[in-house]
């Protein structure tokens, strides 16, 4: 679980094979980032707060676009 660098969201990472954007205030979900093929172990916001990496069980490490949920980038061999 990690904290955006504004401090209005929560991004956590799941055994659905997804990481989830939440409003830290009500609590509702924001948004679902679907790609990872096995458990989502962890998630961190880069510092300008316009992106967030997933890291999985799946050997990957995906970045996505926090206000979108594009995924932007793919980087694969992650041990």
């Amino acid at each position: 679980v990690c904290w955006s660098p504004d401090g209005n969201r929560l991004a956590s990472g799941a055994g659905d094979m997804s990481a989830r954007v939440w409003d830290a205030e009500t609590g509702e979900q924001v948004r679902v980032l679907e790609g990872h093929t096995e458990y989502v172990t962890g998630v961190c916001w880069s510092p300008d707060g316009k992106r967030l990496a997933s890291g999985s069980e799946d050997m990957s490490v995906r970045v996505w676009n926090a206000e979108t949920g594009e995924q932007v980038r793919v980087l694969e061999g992650h041990t």
